[in-house]
């Protein structure tokens, strides 16, 4: 039997220790004021200027990967350093890869400010384009067959 070490990333020890650590967070903070999903797009021109013709990113998940840790340090800088959402006490997050091969991160965010409701709607929106603004995004991500 082989029993590897918490420093193995995803092993059964490295889980459980990740997972104490986030409840003690929730302990010590209470919950976390944000939860930000940001999935990783395949038409980011770092990624798509570093392939060579006729391939396809999902063919270089190398590039793929190194492309959106860095999208994700500069949102986590946009976050933390920038204070977009008011000074941050402390924040935690886990990068997964979906079956479709993209890498996506869930964020926890605990804010040194609490989120009164009428401050929620000033941070928290969504917007689909209108055909009429951008037809490719339309044709190719919302229209799904």
């Amino acid at each position: 039997m082989v029993i590897l070490p918490s420093t193995f990333v995803n092993s059964p020890r490295y889980l459980q220790e990740y997972t104490q650590d986030a409840f003690t967070y929730v302990r010590t903070y209470g919950r976390p004021d944000l939860f930000v999903t940001f999935t990783c797009n395949l038409s980011w021109q770092d990624v798509t200027q570093e392939l060579m013709s006729r391939q396809k990113a999902t063919d270089r998940h190398d590039i793929v990967a190194r492309v959106f840790r860095l999208e994700v340090q500069k949102l986590m800088n946009v976050v933390t350093k920038g204070k977009v959402f008011g000074d941050v006490q402390c924040h935690m997050y886990s990068i997964e890869w979906q079956k479709r091969g993209l890498p996506h991160v869930h964020i926890l965010i605990w804010l040194k400010q609490k989120l009164l409701p009428n401050q929620i709607d000033k941070i928290i929106s969504a917007e689909v384009p209108g055909p009429e603004e951008d037809k490719k995004i339309c044709i190719t991500r919302l229209l799904k067959t």
